[in-house]
């Protein structure tokens, strides 16, 4: 298996549970996603000390673990051709305002293509694209983006986060670390398939 299609079936188009900052813990049907603190790490296993309720809770680690770092950056580092994830809400000037920007590693570059409402009061959407262009206009950074089927563009203002995300070695999970671990529980327990270290 190409690490495209382990990322991608990781990351499935980086859903709306898991672009978001969260904080604690949140479970669905699917599966489960923990955040908080490693307490204990080795070759098959993980136990982490949970932000929602402080308790610690001992994980079996997938045999295709996959280990991703946000790394905060600047309006500044987002360039031409970087493939990116952005939620965001219309603005009273009937734009899309940004609440968070990433720019995906390559191996994630189509993943989840395009730009769709995610059911939210606010009218918030998804869009995963690549950056066709960018200016500087009253303090507020327009983006333009394209994807499979059309373009848009977005206007990410001043203080929101823009982080990118790196495929990352597994030897960075270590004691004290803070990550957040998503996979699922079964009858023999929870295995956990994707770590993103914060």
């Amino acid at each position: 298996m190409t690490i495209r299609r382990v990322v991608a079936a990781a990351v499935l188009a980086f859903s709306p549970m898991a672009f978001a900052p969260t904080a604690g813990f949140a479970q669905t049907a699917a599966g489960f996603s923990v955040v908080g603190v490693v307490t204990q790490v080795d070759a098959g296993t993980i136990s982490v000390r949970s932000d929602a309720d402080g308790d610690v809770a001992r994980y079996t680690l997938a045999p295709s673990l996959l280990v991703l770092q946000n790394k905060a950056i600047t309006l500044a580092d987002v360039k031409p051709n970087d493939y990116i994830a952005s939620a965001a809400v219309p603005g009273a000037d009937g734009r899309l305002h940004s609440t968070e920007l990433r720019i995906f590693p390559e191996a994630l570059r189509g993943v989840g293509e395009g730009q769709r409402p995610m059911g939210d009061p606010r009218q918030k959407t998804m869009t995963n694209a690549t950056v066709t262009g960018a200016a500087l206009v009253d303090g507020a950074n327009r983006l333009k983006v394209g994807f499979r089927g059309g373009e848009s563009e977005l206007v990410v203002d001043p203080g929101i986060p823009v982080t990118r995300i790196d495929v990352a070695d597994k030897a960075l999970v270590v004691v004290g670390a803070r990550l957040r671990i998503q996979g699922t529980r079964g009858a023999e327990g929870a295995t956990v398939s994707r770590i993103t270290l914060q």
